[in-house]
């Protein structure tokens, strides 16, 4: 039925999209009409599926402050009738249900995501971590499989003690239970280097410096059409910069210097050792020339995007996108 720019019927999924160029914001309602939401089945992907290009979806650009039109952090690359998400922040498994019917991306289904790789264990990248795990369960044909930093493996214990009263009363109750172990999440505690290979993609982690959370990783993702450095929250990092010179695609996090300003030295403090200010990140491009630089995890302090944007410009005149949710790369 395509996009619609009026009212919805209740069927539809609704999104609220917004278009940034410079001091230009656009705030538009589209529906993505489906006859109703289906329950994914699919055994294995389909031929079409598995001819398709590496896709990176952006799922969400946000920070820890809430923002209504960007979800938590989450990076879903799909390859080979697979989706592959790189962090899962508030709002990011909405997101991909509505990236599944607007793209047509069956994998992007929350029973049907195999895998997802966490940066480190900050709660604005992994609040839908619970939601991914949890979400019909008993209709997951594969149980989800996640790698991250030591903790992890407590955060999905966690996960399972808070799903403790939905599995007594659906495994009691006379509902049918397609996948009586589907709730389970299989975890890997990780430590720099290969993380994940199948057929030709590659999955790599790389320490990166966010204060004092220890370990936390980058992700360099390497398929047979396309490179792709996902940075995690970090300073500048060399460890990044080696990681991603001349690839694709360059998904970084970044601060506004003049935002950063407007906090209190202590905070201003704290963001310096975090972060990476959009001077130091416009100097890491320059040497690392992506073909594509995507900003996100945006923290602005009440600054224009434009600003943001022109920061970076200001050192470096490569391709640059500040990502909004929903892009496609």
């Amino acid at each position: 039925m395509g996009e619609r720019m009026h009212r919805i019927p209740l069927c539809s999924i609704l999104v609220i999209s917004s278009v940034s160029a410079c001091d230009r914001q656009i705030e538009e309602t589209v529906a993505v009409a489906v006859p109703s939401e289906v329950v994914e089945l699919r055994d294995s992907p389909s031929v079409e599926e598995l001819s398709r290009e590496t896709q990176v979806i952006v799922l969400g650009t946000g920070t820890p402050i809430p923002d209504p039109r960007r979800a938590g952090p989450g990076i879903a690359v799909i390859h080979k009738g697979e989706a592959y998400l790189f962090d899962v922040g508030a709002g990011v498994v909405q997101n991909a249900t509505i990236a599944r019917y607007r793209y047509e991306i069956p994998s992007l289904s929350p029973t049907q995501i195999c895998c997802v790789f966490l940066t480190h264990l900050h709660n604005d990248h992994t609040q839908d971590f619970s939601e991914l795990a949890t979400t019909m369960w008993w209709r997951r044909q594969r149980k989800l499989r996640a790698w991250g930093p030591s903790g992890l493996t407590d955060l999905a214990r966690g996960v399972q003690q808070m799903l403790a009263p939905d599995l007594a009363i659906r495994l009691s109750g006379n509902q049918p239970i397609q996948q009586p172990e589907g709730y389970r999440i299989e975890t890997t505690e990780i430590e720099p280097g290969i993380v994940f290979e199948k057929n030709d993609l590659t999955v790599e982690a790389f320490e990166v410096s966010h204060g004092a959370v220890a370990p936390a990783f980058g992700f360099r993702i390497v398929t047979d059409d396309k490179t792709v450095v996902i940075s995690g929250d970090t300073t500048y990092s060399e460890a990044v910069l080696e990681k991603a010179r001349g690839v694709d695609v360059l998904i970084h996090e970044v601060i506004s210097d003049s935002g950063l300003l407007r906090n209190s030295m202590g905070f201003q403090a704290y963001h310096r050792g975090s972060h990476t200010l959009a001077s130091d990140l416009a100097r890491l491009a320059t040497e690392a020339k992506p073909k594509i630089l995507v900003l996100y995890h945006g923290l602005l302090y009440g600054v224009p995007e434009s600003v943001l944007v022109d920061e970076v410009a200001a050192g470096y005149t490569g391709a640059t996108v500040l990502a909004n949710d929903f892009d496609v790369f």
